[in-house]
């Protein structure tokens, strides 16, 4: 079952706003959604368990109110000041973990995703191919697997299919015709991915029949877990986490802060 367009986060909000108020807020709800869902894999997940309510997202005035002196709020903080307030979290990545971008781009993006994940198509669809084109040799961007499996049956399988088509270097466009979503979730549509690749169809059904990946999966969701993804899609922009099927604006403007910051850091 889908989740309801009224979960996820609004997109009219500036991002300003969203850097100041959205991340923080979501990444945390993320954070405690993830503990909750760790202890409850077994069980069907309930959507709204998944995702940030816009009721979260106050869309009026957003400071305390005037206390009795009269006091005035303080300045607003630079878009600079409020990216480097955020966290960062250090991600090690594997061997088997599907990277694609040159080795020494300045920005690393780390997508934790679902490619039953509604949200995480959009994603496919409405940002991700204009990051690559907007940063091509700027941007090294990583895919790792966090299959709600509750709301999403297919979900794990898929995962374990991109990964068989990995083991023959074709993770990339396999990866795009699974978003493409033509022919749906199933293991004879997983084959039929494979064979319009080009791949050895009798290595990737082995492949499929020994779920040969399937720990590797389990490897990703436990990593995730641990750093407090709790929703698809969840990003890592250099260690700076951001959740939910955000704009391109908003991740440009921590991609070029992050830039900025690296250039200086070189010169």
């Amino acid at each position: 079952m889908e989740q309801p367009e009224n979960d996820t986060i609004t997109f009219s909000l500036t991002p300003k706003f969203l850097i100041s108020v959205v991340l923080p807020i979501t990444f945390v709800v993320g954070a405690a959604v993830g503990y909750f869902y760790a202890q409850s894999l077994s069980a069907p997940e309930p959507e709204a368990a998944v995702s940030v309510p816009e009721a979260a997202l106050p869309e009026g005035d957003t400071s305390s109110e005037q206390t009795a002196d009269d006091s005035q709020p303080d300045a607003p903080q630079s878009v600079a000041d409020q990216i480097e307030a955020l966290p960062r979290h250090e991600i090690n990545l594997e061997e088997l973990d599907p990277i694609l971008g040159p080795e020494d781009a300045p920005i690393l993006i780390i997508e934790f995703s679902d490619f039953e994940c509604p949200f995480c198509q959009r994603h496919f669809q409405e940002v991700y191919p204009r990051l690559q084109s907007t940063y091509p040799d700027q941007i090294r961007y990583a895919f790792l697997d966090f299959p709600l499996t509750g709301i999403h049956p297919n979900a794990f399988a898929a995962a374990e299919a991109a990964l068989c088509a990995f083991e023959q270097d074709a993770f990339w466009p396999y990866h795009d015709l699974l978003f493409g979503g033509s022919l749906g979730f199933s293991r004879s549509s997983y084959e039929s991915y494979a064979n319009s690749l080009g791949l050895d169809a009798a290595s990737f059904a082995t492949c499929l029949d020994e779920e040969r990946y399937s720990e590797e999966v389990r490897s990703d969701m436990e990593l995730g877990f641990d750093i407090g993804v709790g929703s698809t899609p969840t990003f890592f922009i250099n260690g700076i986490g951001l959740v939910g099927a955000q704009p391109f604006e908003v991740f440009s403007e921590i991609i070029d802060y992050e830039l900025e910051r690296v250039s200086a850091e070189e010169n």
